[in-house]
């Protein structure tokens, strides 16, 4: 619905909506020419003025669009609530890169993996939204002071596990207790969001015999550079503290910025000779513990 409005800090311009949510502005004004989506309201000069909630619905649409749904039907599916919320990081990864290729990683190889990540987002990304699932607390508890460290220079720090009740608000990193039925109670993952700068491995664990040492688990990992496919993985995280704090979750979403398409022909090439390094550096352990 349009009409004369007044101007307000809580009301986005089209450019900040298409920054907040990686949109184009180009494709925000042909989404409304030919869907009615999204609906601004107008200045007195005709400016177009967005409410914040209108940065998750276009966000949605946008990774629904990546997925493969056309525009009608992924704006139906935003607006009506008929899609069903993401709740696995490693699935959202591989939907919104179909490119990305899994590889098998012992814990000690996912860990040095992750870490690099971690060190490159402490050194490059400025204000970052950094999540990571832990499965169960013990293993945060492991990490518990490393991620204040990178709590410290974050915009948000949203961590994951089956902490139980009474958990939420604490210094520091805010901890979301997952649901029993939770797939991410079986995946490791760290996201650095940041303008600039994005980053997110995700591991699945592999079913392993009663009995398996900590150190002789196996993950099928993803990870990506893309900032909209990390951008996916963010909207995984913040889906999942919507259940605990919603008010929390929104203002989050809101603080979100600088996604812009697939990364560049140099990002894709570096990522796939790290990823290539990276199996070398797996297939010798495997060598040495056969041996």
């Amino acid at each position: 619905m349009n009409k004369n409005v007044s101007r307000s800090p809580d009301r986005l311009s089209i450019g900040e909506l298409s920054e907040r949510t990686g949109v184009p502005t180009a494709t925000l004004r042909s989404w409304e020419s030919r869907h009615g989506f999204p609906s601004p309201d107008r200045l007195d000069a005709g400016h177009r003025r967005y409410d914040k909630s209108q940065v998750g619905l276009v966000t949605e649409v946008s990774r629904l669009r990546r997925a493969g749904l056309s525009v009608p039907t992924a704006i139906s599916q935003a607006t009506e609530g008929t899609a069903p919320p993401p709740n696995s990081f490693f699935a959202a990864l591989r939907s919104a890169d179909v490119g990305l290729r899994s590889h098998v990683l012992g814990k000690p190889a996912l860990s040095a993996v992750t870490s690099a990540i971690e060190d490159e987002c402490l050194a490059q990304a400025r204000r970052p939204v950094l999540m990571g699932a832990f499965q169960h607390p013990r293993f945060y508890r492991q990490s518990e002071s490393r991620w204040q460290e990178l709590d410290r220079t974050s915009e948000d720090t949203v961590v994951f596990a089956d902490f139980g009740p009474g958990h939420g608000p604490v210094a520091g990193p805010w901890e979301v207790s997952l649901a029993a039925d939770s797939p991410v109670l079986r995946e490791w993952v760290l996201v650095c969001d940041a303008p600039g700068f994005s980053a997110c491995i995700a591991g699945w664990e592999m079913p392993s015999p009663p009995g398996t040492a900590d150190h002789d688990r196996r993950f099928e990992t993803v990870w990506t550079l893309d900032p909209g496919s990390v951008r996916s993985a963010t909207n995984v995280g913040i889906a999942l503290l919507r259940e605990l704090d919603p008010v929390h979750a929104d203002e989050l979403a809101a603080t979100l910025t600088g996604v812009t398409g697939a990364a560049s022909p140099d990002l894709q090439r570096a990522t796939a000779l790290f990823a290539r390094i990276v199996d070398y550096a797996q297939d010798a352990v495997d060598r040495e513990l056969a041996s």
